[in-house]
């Protein structure tokens, strides 16, 4: 398992999350169709035509989350543990 896989259990079972910046942009994927899909179908009636509106712009706010999913897929900040060597001083800043 590498640290870039997510494990959640539930109960006797897991839920094995591989590759989560790539999950979180296909997911992401998802989401912006559902909401295009779902306006598209409310501009077929003026009562939902404010609905659809909504539905444009929060898939339109999504495609925003694309790029930010994959910035943080490529800089990632860990915090670097050093070396022990055995002695203290070699860490005094």
């Amino acid at each position: 398992m590498s640290d870039d896989d997510i494990t959640i259990r539930i109960g006797r079972d897991e839920l094995m999350i591989r590759q989560r910046w790539e999950t979180a942009s296909i997911a992401n994927d998802v989401l912006i169709a559902m909401w295009f899909v779902a306006g598209s179908i409310c501009f077929f009636w003026e009562s939902t035509t404010v609905i659809a509106t909504w539905l444009f712009l929060i898939g339109s706010i999504e495609f925003l989350v694309r790029p930010a999913i994959r910035l943080a897929r490529r800089v990632q900040i860990r915090q670097v543990r050093p070396v022990a060597t055995g002695s203290d001083s070699a860490f005094d800043y």
